[in-house]
């Protein structure tokens, strides 16, 4: 008798498991084989045709082509509006530790940033002036000195610098540190709502299954500090009309912040050489111990 097709398919994924069964390192081997299955499986409860496994295929090299060292990496992207990046993110932060929420990195993060002072204006385009302050603490509340916080942000016209070639590179980016109590300043321009890049295969995804690809305004942080887990985050602007329908699925309630509006000649616009009318937002980190 001959065996049916269902039989077929699972002896084949037997087989392609097997296949890496004396793979030398063991987490390799489950990541391979569990991997295996779960396509398989896929393709068995969807049973594509082979045109759309050939578009699947051209999808994701043409997704790969976006990608660079530098700017562009839609591979992160795609990730990002398929949640898996949030999804990998919760799987690693399980434990409640009382730091600070982490959530996605995004595609745009540029290496090599300037340095720069404590409340140092980052923005060098147009944009409503705000100062972001606060301090950086580990989950005993002791303040962290020196403690840095690369920070990143798009301009007014929804783009990062180095994705907008018409902006200086280093154009709000900066690697700022803390002050010996553990006080973070930075002065910049309020963030705004934008798109994720829609010019490549992700954009075309989102278009296609009727979604849209904006982001809620918010500014990037990686902060690190000697004894303690680098962090990851962002701080988003609590008024912002995305904050429920994120593109990337990254908003966490505690990440949240209130942007206030301030008057000219205040002490606070005094102390971080604010010239007229500015907002200011106040947040404190939190950091686990390594």
């Amino acid at each position: 008798m001959t065996k049916g097709h269902d039989d077929s398919d699972a002896t084949l994924t037997e087989q392609v498991v097997a296949s890496f069964a004396r793979t030398p390192d063991a987490r390799l081997r489950t990541l391979m084989q569990s991997l295996v299955r779960h396509i398989h499986a896929f393709v068995r409860e969807t049973e594509p045709t082979e045109a759309e496994w050939m578009s699947a295929i051209r999808f994701l090299t043409q997704t790969g082509k976006m990608c660079d060292d530098v700017v562009r990496q839609e591979f992160i992207l795609l990730s990002d509006t398929l949640g898996v990046s949030m999804l990998v993110d919760a799987i690693n932060h399980r434990v409640a530790t009382g730091a600070t929420d982490t959530t996605v990195f995004g595609p745009f993060y540029i290496e090599g940033m300037p340095e720069r002072a404590y409340g140092e204006n980052m923005a060098f385009t147009d944009g409503s002036p705000a100062v972001v302050h606060g301090h950086v603490r580990s989950t005993d509340g002791i303040p962290i000195p020196n403690a840095v916080l690369d920070v990143w942000q798009t301009a007014q016209n929804g783009m990062y610098s180095g994705q907008d070639t018409a902006q200086p590179l280093g154009n709000l980016r900066g690697r700022y540190r803390t002050d010996a109590e553990g006080r973070y300043a930075i002065v910049t321009i309020l963030p705004v709502s934008y798109p994720i890049p829609t010019d490549g295969p992700v954009g075309k995804m989102l278009d296609a299954t009727g979604r849209h690809p904006w982001r809620p305004a918010h500014l990037h942080f990686m902060i690190d500090a000697p004894g303690h887990r680098t962090l990851v985050t962002h701080v988003f602007d609590e008024n912002d009309q995305y904050l429920g329908s994120d593109a990337v699925f990254g908003v966490k309630p505690s990440l949240m912040v209130r942007y206030r509006e301030r008057p000219a000649g205040d002490e606070c616009a005094r102390r971080f050489n604010m010239s007229g009318p500015y907002r200011e937002a106040q947040y404190d980190f939190v950091l686990d111990r390594s």
